[in-house]
């Protein structure tokens, strides 16, 4: 089954089960950060899957102590100074959102501490999330001087309701794995320790189920979503926007020097 993943080089895979793939985000040394490679093979590998006839359910998850910590700086300063990485990259991000909607084959996460940016996207989206008490979700957008694109603004009101998802995306508020499950967020809340045996259980259970039936429930489901793609794909050319501003530069060197930013108050917007 691995084989046909050959060319995957930023992401892990293996098969815990017959018939379960696991993709794990694995440079736990920058707490599972995206560089431009491997958001392009997050976005990509879910048409793999769709169509791969030996995988009947997929298992997400991070190495290490983090989920994903999102996309890494060089990334990010490449949209904000060059038009072509940053078209790229819009490209990607409506792509890995319609991607993980449109795969058939139903998608189990496991997310373990922090969980940002393109990551969340895909952790979140799946159709059961589980997280663990020390997972820590935010999206972090309007801190980085950019409006929150991604999936939030398709997905969040329908997870936990617009005052919930007002809250977190306009203050980059950022919750624990059991405010996440009180709230609606995710799936499931468990002990850390259970995390990833939790995650395989349900894969197993969702392997064996009968799978034309789980498939088109999923697919009727994501109708949801797909209803909401308009809103969606403004909120991603707001974001890519964004990226082209003084808000975002001032945003990322505000990150690295580890200060408050200091963002022009005078918006004309």
């Amino acid at each position: 089954m691995l084989e046909r993943y050959a060319r995957y080089k930023a992401l892990e895979l293996d098969s815990p089960a017959p018939r379960v793939l696991r993709i794990s985000f694995n440079k736990p040394d920058t707490l599972n950060s995206l560089d431009a490679n491997g958001h392009r093979e997050l976005t990509y590998i879910w048409r793999d899957i769709d169509e791969d006839p030996n995988v009947s359910v997929v298992i997400l998850t991070g190495k290490g102590k983090a989920f994903s910590a999102g996309g890494d700086f060089s990334l990010i300063e490449s949209m904000i100074e060059d038009h072509k990485s940053r078209a790229r990259t819009w490209k990607e991000a409506r792509d890995l959102v319609y991607n993980v909607i449109n795969c058939s084959k139903p998608i189990v996460s496991a997310i373990n501490g922090a969980a940002v940016g393109a990551g969340l996207v895909a952790g979140l989206l799946a159709d059961i999330s589980i997280a663990g008490k020390s997972a820590r979700i935010v999206d972090g957008h309007t801190r980085l001087g950019v409006a929150a694109g991604d999936s939030a603004v398709m997905n969040w009101p329908l997870l936990c309701g617009m005052a919930k998802a007002k809250y977190h995306l306009l203050l980059c508020e950022p919750m624990s794995g059991e405010e996440a499950e009180r709230i609606g967020m995710v799936s499931l809340c468990v002990a850390d320790e259970e995390l990833q045996e939790r995650a395989l259980a349900v894969a197993l259970k969702l392997r064996d189920a009968a799978p034309a039936a789980t498939r088109w429930t999923k697919y009727a489901l994501n109708n949801w979503y797909r209803m909401a793609g308009p809103a969606f794909d403004a909120s991603t050319a707001l974001e890519m926007l964004g990226f082209a501003s003084p808000e975002a530069v001032e945003g990322v060197r505000s990150h690295r020097e580890k200060r408050k930013p200091d963002f022009d108050l005078d918006s004309p917007l």
